[in-house]
């Protein structure tokens, strides 16, 4: 019998194959690749703009990877900043970049309802609590460490 940690673990491991895969596929029409669109859809939801610093912390992502995508995101004119320092520089959406993210946005719901096939509307928002309420405790422990065992 398969227990918990495992069950978990290859859930969680599979979904984000799948998830990462899916975003891979939408993103080559832009010559981008997945990673990018956790970034794009970010972006986005900042009207007035973002810093790459605050994408980083917003996204979880190295300050490094997060310059490399939006140095591609912008030389593929999704993206345009105010001034040429790479983290304070404020990151907004050019009208394409804009048009994509709507358009990623309708796909990315696509793929959740899809993937939520054949649950109620109850179990789905069970679910992303549940998730949501993993995700903080297992942020927390990431942070604090595991506790000493006992005995």
């Amino acid at each position: 019998m398969v227990d918990r940690f495992e069950r978990f673990s290859f859930a969680i491991s599979e979904i984000s194959r799948h998830w990462n895969k899916i975003a891979a596929y939408e993103m080559e029409r832009y010559g981008l690749k997945g990673p990018c669109v956790l970034y794009l859809l970010a972006i986005h939801h900042h009207a007035d703009g973002v810093t790459a610093a605050k994408l980083a912390e917003e996204c979880g992502r190295d300050k490094a990877d997060v310059s490399r995508a939006l140095a591609l995101m912008e030389q593929n004119g999704l993206v345009s900043k105010d001034s040429t320092h790479p983290y304070r520089a404020r990151l907004t959406l050019t009208a394409e970049g804009k048009q994509a993210a709507e358009h990623l946005q309708q796909r990315a719901a696509t793929a959740v309802s899809l993937g939520g096939e054949g649950l109620s509307d109850e179990q789905r928002t069970a679910l992303y609590e549940i998730l949501e309420r993993i995700a903080a405790n297992l942020r927390t422990v990431s942070e604090n460490g595991l506790p000493n065992e006992k005995g």
